[in-house]
C-alpha cells in the first residue's frame, strides 16, 4: 500500500510530499492543473521509460519517492524482496529513481541499487495503473487465466497440477538425456573410468605439491644450506666466543655477584631463563645438523612426483563441477575423482533408471490428463459465469450494449508459458492446464468480441479492470491476490449521471479490500473518497522571473465541500454548494 509519495522537480512540481490513506484515494483539480504530472510520476517510480524532459526547468535532477507499505498477503512481493536480501524494516520498504540532465539515473529499494527492470517488476507486484495509456495487468495475457481462476476457484487446483506438470517435465528431460547413443555412454565410462584409475594409482594427498616443492627446494640447494647451517652453530656453540659459551660466563658471574647483592635475583633468573633457552636451542639445532644429508636420489624421486602431480593437477583439477574447488591442487584432483565415480555409477545403472523413469512418466501422465481435464471442465463453467456477470457491471458502468467474454481455448504452445507436454490422447498441457485464457469484449451492439488490446477507450479499459475486479472480490469477500494499490486514471471518461453513481460504488466497494488511487473530474465519484486529494497550478515570483507550479494538497471538510461544488458548477455559489452538501450527506464519509 502507497503511504506517502514524494515528487521533486518532476514536470512543474517543484517539491510535494502526499499521504495517502487506505481505502479509496481521489484526486481532482482543473483540467490542466497537473493532475497527469502526478500519475506520470508514479508511472516514473513504476518503471516506465523516461528522458530528461521530465526534469523540471532550471534544475539538474528529478526524483520520485515512495513510502510503501508491504501487507502480509503480498506474498509474491515479500518473496521478491527476499531473494534479492532487501528488508522491510517495520513492514515498509522506501523506493526511489532519480533523473539527471545527463541522462544519467538510479534506482533504490531500500539502499540496494536495482535496475530498471527490477524496478518495474517488483512495482507490478505492488501496483496497477489503468487509464489512458496505461493498462498494466488487465492486457497481460497470462493474468486472465490467473483472474479466472480465482473467480471459480481454481487456485489450489491448479497450484497442484502445476507441480505435477513440473515434476513430469524433469523425469521427461531426465529420459531424454538418459537416452544418448550408447556409443556416447561407453566412450563417457571409458574416459572416466581411465581418469579414476590414474588418480587411485597416483594416491594423491591434500597438500603433498606444498611439501614437496618445500622438500626439493631444500635439497636443490643443499650446499648453500649446509653452509648457512655450520655458520649458524659455530656461533652458537662451536666455539669459545659462541653464543652458549658466553652465556654460560655471564651466569657463572652473575651467580657470584647475586650472592653478594640480592637485588640482583631478578636479572639472574632471566639469565638463567636465557642460559637454558639457548642450551635447548643448541641442542636441537645440533641433531638437525648431525641429520642434514644430501641425497641425490631423494631429489630425483621428489621431482617426480611433483611432475606426476602436476599432469594430473592439469588434467582433472578444472574439471570439477560447480567450478574451483577450495583447497589444494590435491583436492580439487580428488573431487573430479569423487564426481566421476558417481557419473560412472549412474551411467552404470542407465537402462534400469531408464525403465523406471518410463514407468513415472506413464503414470504421471495418467494424473495430469485426469487433472487436466477436471480443470477445463470447472473453467468452461467459470468463464461462462464471469462473462456474463462482468457484461452485467458494465451495463452499469456506461457500457450498455458491452458484452464481454473469458475465451477457454484448448492450448498449442503459448509464448511465455513454458514448453508443453504432450499427454495421451493428443492432449497439449502447460504449466497451468491444457488450455489458454483469453480476455475479449465487444464494446458495441453488432461488433464482434475482440481483444482486450483492440479497445480505444483509456477509460472503457478502466470500467473492465473495475468490473474484474469488482467480480473478484464477490466470490469470496476477500481481495484477489493481485498488486494492493489500483490507480484508475480518468476512469469517468465519457460517462455521467447514474453511470458515475455506479462506478462510485464500485470503486467503495473495491476500495474496501484495496487501495484506490483514483483521478476524476466527476463530483459524484469524488464524494464517496476516504481521502479527497486536490491539484492545482499556482504562479509564484521568485528566482527571477515567475514561474508556474503544481500543487497538492489534503483537503478538509469544509474545503472539500468548496471542491465538490466547484466539480458540479464551476464555483462555489449556494446552489452548487447545496447541491456539494447533499451529495456529501447522502454518499461522503467522515463529513
Amino acid at each position: 500500500m502507497l503511504e506517502e509519495l514524494s515528487i521533486r522537480n518532476y514536470a512543474l512540481i517543484d517539491s510535494i510530499s502526499i499521504s495517502f490513506e487506505d481505502g479509496f484515494n481521489v484526486l481532482t483539480g482543473e483540467t490542466g492543473a497537473g493532475k497527469s504530472i502526478i500519475v506520470g510520476s508514479l508511472s516514473f517510480l513504476m518503471g516506465a521509460k523516461a528522458d530528461t524532459d521530465v526534469i523540471r526547468t532550471g534544475t539538474e535532477e528529478a526524483s520520485v519517492t515512495a513510502v510503501i507499505a508491504i501487507v502480509e498477503k503480498s506474498s509474491e512481493a515479500l518473496e521478491w524482496l527476499a531473494a534479492r536480501d532487501i528488508n522491510p524494516e517495520e513492514g515498509r520498504i522506501i523506493v526511489r529513481r532519480n533523473i539527471k540532465t545527463s541522462g544519467r539515473s538510479s534506482i533504490y529499494i531500500q539502499d540496494v541499487p536495482v535496475t530498471r527492470t527490477d524496478l518495474a517488476e517488483f512495482m507490478a507486484l505492488i501496483f496497477d495503473i489503468h487509464g489512458q495509456h496505461n493498462h498494466e495487468s488487465l492486457l497481460r495475457k497470462e493474468n486472465h487465466r490467473r483472474y479466472l481462476d480465482r473467480f471459480a476457484g481454481l487456485q489450489e487446483e491448479t497450484a497442484q497440477f502445476n507441480r505435477v506438470f513440473l515434476e513430469l517435465a524433469e523425469k521427461k528431460r531426465n529420459l531424454e538425456n538418459s537416452l544418448g547413443s550408447e556409443r556416447d555412454r561407453a566412450e563417457r565410462l571409458e574416459i572416466l573410468s581411465y581418469g579414476v584409475e590414474e588418480i587411485d594409482k597416483a594416491a594423491p594427498r591434500s597438500g603433498e605439491s606444498r611439501e614437496l616443492e618445500s622438500e626439493a627446494q631444500r635439497l636443490g640447494d643443499f650446499e648453500r644450506l649446509a653452509e648457512q647451517v655450520n655458520s649458524a652453530a659455530t656461533a652458537l656453540y662451536n666455539d669459545g666466543a659462541s653464543a652458549l659459551s658466553l652465556c654460560r660466563r655471564a651466569r657463572n658471574a652473575l651467580d657470584a655477584a647475586a650472592a653478594i647483592d640480592t637485588s640482583l635475583g631478578g636479572i639472574q633468573k632471566r639469565l638463567d631463563d636465557l642460559y637454558f633457552e639457548a642450551e635447548d636451542i643448541s641442542e636441537e639445532f645440533r641433531s638437525y645438523r648431525d641429520n642434514l644429508t644430501y641425497d641425490p636420489k631423494r631429489l630425483e624421486e621428489v621431482e617426480e612426483r611433483l611432475a606426476l602431480l602436476y599432469r594430473l593437477k592439469k588434467k582433472y583439477a578444472g574439471k570439477a563441477a560447480g567450478g574451483s574447488v577450495p583447497g589444494s591442487d590435491e583436492d580439487a584432483i580428488l573431487a573430479y575423482r569423487a564426481q566421476a565415480a558417481e557419473e560412472i555409477e549412474a551411467l552404470s545403472g542407465a537402462g534400469e533408471n531408464r525403465d523406471k523413469l518410463r514407468s513415472d512418466i506413464a503414470a504421471l501422465e495418467r494424473d495430469i490428463a485426469s487433472r487436466a481435464a477436471s480443470i477445463r471442465a470447472k473453467r468452461k463453467t467459470g468463464a461462462l459465469k464471469l462473462g456474463d456477470r462482468i457484461t452485467e457491471i458494465l451495463s452499469h458502468l456506461g457500457m450498455p450494449n458491452a458484452r464481454f467474454s473469458a475465451a477457454v481455448l484448448p492450448k498449442g504452445q503459448s509464448p511465455g508459458q513454458g514448453a508443453a507436454v504432450n499427454t495421451p490422447g493428443a492432449l497439449v498441457c502447460g504449466p497451468w492446464g491444457a488450455e489458454d485464457v483469453e480476455f475479449l469484449i465487444s464494446a458495441n451492439t453488432g461488433e464482434p468480441l475482440k481483444d482486450l488490446s483492440r479497445i480505444a477507450s483509456g477509460g472503457e479499459l478502466s470500467r473492465v479492470m473495475l468490473a474484474v475486479k469488482t467480480v473478484l472480490s464477490d466470490a469470496d469477500g476477500s481481495p484477489d491476490s493481485s498488486p494492493e494499490t489500483l490507480v484508475f486514471d480518468e476512469i469517468d471518461t465519457g460517462i455521467g449521471g447514474e453511470v458515475a453513481l455506479a462506478v462510485g460504488e464500485y470503486l467503495v466497494k473495491i476500495g474496501n479490500l484495496k487501495q484506490i488511487f483514483c483521478v476524476t473530474h466527476l463530483a459524484s465519484i469524488a464524494v464517496r473518497a476516504d481521502n479527497h486529494l486536490r491539484v492545482e497550478k499556482k504562479v509564484v515570483v521568485g528566482g527571477g522571473g515567475e514561474r508556474t507550479l503544481t500543487l497538492v494538497s489534503t483537503l478538509g471538510n469544509e474545503e472539500r465541500r468548496q471542491e465538490i461544488a466547484r466539480m458540479l458548477a464551476g464555483d462555489a455559489g449556494k446552489a452548487a454548494l447545496a447541491h456539494a452538501d447533499e451529495l456529501l450527506s447522502k454518499y461522503g464519509k467522515g463529513t
